[in-house]
């Protein structure tokens, strides 16, 4: 099987090309923006600057299935005039752009790394986003994914080529950067913090399940065409999680009971709204559909990936 990997520089697309090498003998190619990217493992790089834009056409030939990881990620503080407009850039024309080269190439099948953020920022408790509900994006990010995953399912329906999409919630693991990596850092220090009184309820995915979901969907037949939510199939508070991340580094969670309600009068008062909805909202998917149509399950539980993640950050801690 010829694979042919997008974002290989990334969280997710550099895991992604580790594990296809030490669990199959899939010959990979991989393409990741600028010149310096380099991937020991991979049979060939391929470099570009503009998705939009790229020709991918000569690569493709003889590819069986294209990951497409790579994309404009959200940022909580956008610099951009029309943020819309360079997400759409990206995540929809260069999508749409690789996608439709990959159709002509007569490449098989083609999965799709999407967001949550399609289905909404937030969830009512008890009540989670399931993969065939209505879209209902709210942010810039959200819309581009949304558009993209429309205009695969159309390609899809043109051409013949199977489309996969995964909506991942937030990704976990060794190495992971931004809030996820200041909480960890906040604990290992010791530094308490106001936490200790937030009852929310929000679905988590380890690296190691998100990629072992997206192996299983380059090949599976019941995959094709379909969409799928991915967690680790145990939804926690905000408290919750930083008590199980304390313990996972061998650290107290020094946890204040400040009321989520003062927490997000507090952020919304800051002008940090969205934070306070990351931190006191609930946000939960619905795997069902993933475990039923696919006979997946999770193989790492939250504890486990936990370890991990916090095993790699004390590691690198002491360089």
């Amino acid at each position: 099987m010829h694979i042919f990997v997008t974002g290989a520089s990334g969280f997710v697309g550099s895991r992604l090309v580790q594990v296809l090498a030490a669990r199959t003998d899939a010959r990979v190619t991989v393409a990741a923006r600028g010149s310096r990217f380099t991937c020991a493992t991979a049979e060939r790089v391929v470099r570009f600057e503009d998705l939009a834009t790229a020709s991918f056409s000569a690569e493709l030939v003889g590819v069986d299935a294209v990951v497409h990881c790579a994309a404009r990620v959200h940022v909580m503080n956008d610099l951009e005039a029309d943020p819309l407009h360079a997400f759409r850039q990206v995540n929809v024309e260069g999508t749409l752009n690789l996608a439709r080269q990959a159709a002509e190439a007569g490449v098989r099948r083609f999965v799709f790394l999407s967001s949550i953020k399609v289905n909404g920022e937030g969830s009512e408790p008890g009540v989670p986003f399931t993969a065939d509900q209505p879209a209902n994006p709210v942010d810039p990010y959200g819309v581009s994914k949304m558009e993209a995953e429309q205009r695969l399912r159309e390609l899809a329906i043109a051409t013949g080529m199977e489309v996969v999409i995964i909506r991942p919630v937030l990704v976990y693991g060794p190495g992971v950067k931004a809030n996820f990596l200041s909480m960890m850092r906040w604990l290992y220090k010791g530094v308490p913090l106001p936490f200790g009184a937030i009852h929310n309820a929000r679905s988590l995915v380890a690296l190691d399940n998100l990629v072992d979901l997206t192996l299983l969907c380059l090949s599976h037949p019941a995959a094709a065409n379909q969409t799928f939510m991915v967690s680790d199939g145990e939804d926690l508070s905000t408290t919750g999680l930083l008590r199980k991340m304390a313990s996972a580094l061998g650290k107290p969670a020094r946890l204040l009971p400040v009321p989520a309600v003062l927490l997000s009068a507090a952020a919304c008062m800051l002008g940090k709204r969205s934070l306070s909805q990351r931190l006191c909202g609930s946000l939960q998917v619905d795997i069902a559909k993933t475990r039923a149509v696919l006979g997946w399950t999770p193989p790492l539980s939250v504890e486990q990936a936990l370890k991990l993640t916090a095993s790699d950050y004390m590691e690198n801690e002491k360089k």
